[in-house]
């Protein structure tokens, strides 16, 4: 297409007004890079090749990704053989990105709560020889130091702030905010299994979801001595007779550790997303205040999936040799660019698949937002 010249006048006029206000005043853009990675389960090489994927690590596994978030959605553990070595690496990674100005989110799994009520049935034989014997695996798993990691650096879900206008990691949603600018709702949801629109603990997010995990898992660890687990027993240990009825339902098939319903519901005959799901989406991320979920849990598919215009993201691609050998990384690239109003920004978001056959674009939005947003780009 042959542009007019006044058009090109126009646009490279406007342009040059942007950078010129920009400099004036120095106005700073801000970005920020997210990568999440879904289900691990046990396979350090596959991990590994995730991680570079992304590009948050080298070829030793040491932090390269300066100040990305790096969220892991769950199921490190279970049908391969690298429990041991990979949350040791999750932990090494978490000072190291620390130290670089980065940050990592770890979250359970439905398998590390399995593994630590009790129910092994997906712990393959030469995974639980590398702890020795079933007691001290158990004892490890529930008390020692992987019991304690799991206490003390993981969750059952994540919101985060897109902008550090909105606070930190973990920020509670209040529907009451007023609503300024689009902003309010420019943060991103994380979970193992997915928020169900019927789960009845939703809010306030994600405070009250965690505190039920807290609690629970408290529950979990306090057990002396500790059941037999499930084989050898003859049935798994399950919850606790002390769980509340809310920590039932966090493990239930409609709690965030096992939903699975925005990956399963809502395809028609012929395989097609007839996208009656996205109502519900619609009303669950208008209560945690989020743009997008995120979650690992179903390998349905050896790609990342998005559904309801890029507000369902379905990052569990089988990433282990136990499961379907497919490595992969999501990154989500933020950025809020100064335009030639004085609080006048673009805000742009893209989603981008990395595999190890190339990357792919899976959903770019961009809008205008208002609001004096320079003093928090330092």
């Amino acid at each position: 297409m042959k542009l007019s010249k006044s058009w090109a006048v126009a646009a490279l006029s406007g342009a040059l007004s942007t950078v010129t206000y920009a400099a004036a005043h120095e106005v700073k853009a801000f970005t920020r890079r997210v990568v999440a990675i879904g289900d691990l389960h046990s396979d350090f090489d596959n991990a590994l090749t995730a991680l570079r994927l992304g590009k948050l690590v080298d070829a030793n596994g040491d932090w390269i990704a300066g100040d990305t978030i790096f969220v892991q959605t769950g199921d490190i553990i279970d049908r391969w053989t690298d429990t041991i070595k990979l949350f040791r690496w999750m932990d090494q990674l978490r000072d190291q990105a620390r130290a670089a100005g980065g940050q990592v989110i770890s979250h359970l799994g439905n398998h590390e709560w399995m593994e630590s009520i009790g129910d092994w049935r997906y712990a393959t034989d030469e995974e639980k020889a590398t702890f020795g014997n079933d007691t001290f695996r158990f004892e490890v798993l529930d008390h020692d130091w992987i019991g304690q990691t799991w206490r003390k650096n993981y969750s059952i879900t994540t919101r985060l702030p897109l902008h550090p206008s909105l606070g930190p990691v973990d920020t509670d949603f209040h529907p009451g905010w007023k609503k300024s600018s689009n902003l309010t709702t420019s943060a991103l949801s994380f979970v193992h299994g997915g928020l169900s629109p019927t789960y009845s603990n939703l809010t306030p997010y994600p405070s009250r979801i965690n505190e039920i995990g807290a609690s629970l898992l408290a529950k979990l660890q306090a057990r002396s001595p500790l059941p037999q687990p499930f084989p050898p027993a003859e049935a798994s240990p399950g919850l606790p007779a002390t769980a509340t009825p809310e920590e039932v339902e966090l493990y239930s098939p409609d709690g965030p550790l096992w939903y699975r319903g925005w990956a399963l519901d809502g395809w028609d005959e012929n395989g097609e997303d007839d996208s009656t799901i996205c109502p519900d989406v619609d009303n669950v991320l208008a209560q945690i205040g989020s743009r997008r979920m995120i979650m690992g849990h179903t390998p349905l598919f050896t790609e990342i999936t998005t559904r309801c215009e890029g507000k369902v993201v379905i990052i569990d691609t089988g990433i282990s040799r136990g499961v379907l050998d497919s490595p992969s990384a999501l990154e989500i690239l933020y950025t809020l660019n100064p335009t030639a109003h004085s609080l006048t920004w673009e805000e742009t978001e893209v989603l981008t698949a990395f595999y190890p056959t190339g990357n792919t674009t899976l959903w770019t939005e961009t809008c205008t937002v208002v609001g004096d947003f320079a003093k928090w780009h330092v």
